[in-house]
């Protein structure tokens, strides 16, 4: 017989994921439960015709949430990337888009009791153990999903997910340099809740303006951005990245309507046609460090912690402060909030595919 799994469908900032309680999902051997994502997210095929995947990596992600017995955080999320054409699941990063969904998904799974007109939900991501807090209208108990927030890469308006950030426990720049040179090319690397390799797009022939599709259609890049990308992932202690995710890949140029900076972010090789909101909190982080490859291309605001993130399809706005430290001492975050948006798109029961 087929199984049978309670699942709920939500849109998280610009990407989209299915939610699960843990307990709906196998326990103890991650194997079981990650061969049965594969089935219900339709994995390995490049359409994923036979499940919930969207044939994207953006589309094809899962939210694991439950109730945390850490006193800091009301409940736990552990994001797991689930691979389109390949078998594969991984745990080894976050996600900050379908971060947005967890509180909501929190109060409809009764996990935390609504406010009369907002909730806030105390979030331990499980990936790295960074903690996150979620505020969001709950007008009479009852989460409103409908309002007059809108992002880019996303149609229309909806209500506001207000996420704020914790100082996190890792360095703020792993490999404890301003900047770094892998593969002979300059780079600054970050880690303010995703690892991040910021790369000035000039520094790799670009403008850092192409559309994702004709980044993605460059080999010899692909090439270059691989060998920077496992080059510094052992600099920032993450060991061999070759079958991983992360540390993300974000090229850097000027803006072109106002904001701070123009991105480009791989994940791993697949241009995002937006950016990440962990991507964008250690992007924004690392154009705030002086010295870094960020000084050459970003323009920053003389007052205030916003910062305006361009992307492919617009922008991403998010507030960021560090703390410079003292003389020979490393910088530190020291502020990050972004506001988001989030939408339940079905609530219902899941079939698998069978095996």
């Amino acid at each position: 017989m087929t199984a049978q799994v309670r699942c709920m469908l939500m849109r998280g900032g610009t990407s989209k994921g299915a939610y699960f309680l843990a307990d709906d999902l196998p326990t103890g051997e991650p194997a079981v439960r990650d061969a049965l994502l594969l089935r219900i997210m339709g994995s390995p095929d490049p359409r994923q015709i036979d499940g919930l995947g969207g044939a994207h990596p953006l589309t094809s992600k899962v939210a694991v949430v439950g109730a945390s017995a850490d006193a800091r955080a009301d409940v736990d999320y552990l994001f797991l990337q689930v691979g389109v054409a390949t078998a594969e699941v991984s745990d080894r990063q976050n996600c900050g888009n379908l971060l947005a969904g967890v509180g909501p998904f929190a109060v409809e799974r009764g996990l935390v009791t609504p406010g009369p007109a907002e909730t806030s939900v105390r979030i331990r991501m499980l990936n790295t153990g960074d903690l996150a807090t979620a505020t969001f209208p709950t007008p009479g108990g009852r989460v409103a999903y409908t309002g007059a927030a809108g992002i880019s890469g996303v149609p229309g308006t909806a209500a506001p997910v207000v996420i704020g950030f914790p100082p996190g426990g890792a360095a703020l720049l792993p490999t404890g340099n301003v900047r770094d040179t892998v593969a002979g090319t300059p780079v600054t690397c970050v880690d303010n809740g995703m690892p991040t390799v910021l790369i000035a797009a000039p520094a790799l022939g670009l403008t850092g303006y192409e559309d994702p599709e004709y980044l993605e259609a460059d080999d010899t890049l692909a090439g270059r951005l691989r060998e920077i990308r496992l080059g510094a992932g052992k600099l920032m202690g993450l060991g061999d990245v070759g079958s991983t995710t992360v540390p993300k890949l974000s090229l850097l140029a000027p803006p072109r309507y106002g904001g701070a900076v123009t991105t480009r972010t791989f994940i791993p090789v697949r241009c995002h046609t937006s950016i990440g909101v962990l991507g964008a909190a250690s992007v924004a982080a690392g154009l705030r460090i002086a010295g870094g490859v960020g000084e050459e291309v970003a323009d920053l605001p003389a007052h205030g912690d916003r910062l305006r993130i361009e992307h492919p399809t617009g922008f991403l706005d998010i507030e960021s402060a560090i703390d410079p430290g003292a003389p020979g001492s490393p910088p530190t975050a020291r502020r990050t909030a972004v506001v988001r948006t989030a939408r339940k798109i079905f609530d219902g029961t899941v079939f698998p595919r069978p095996t």
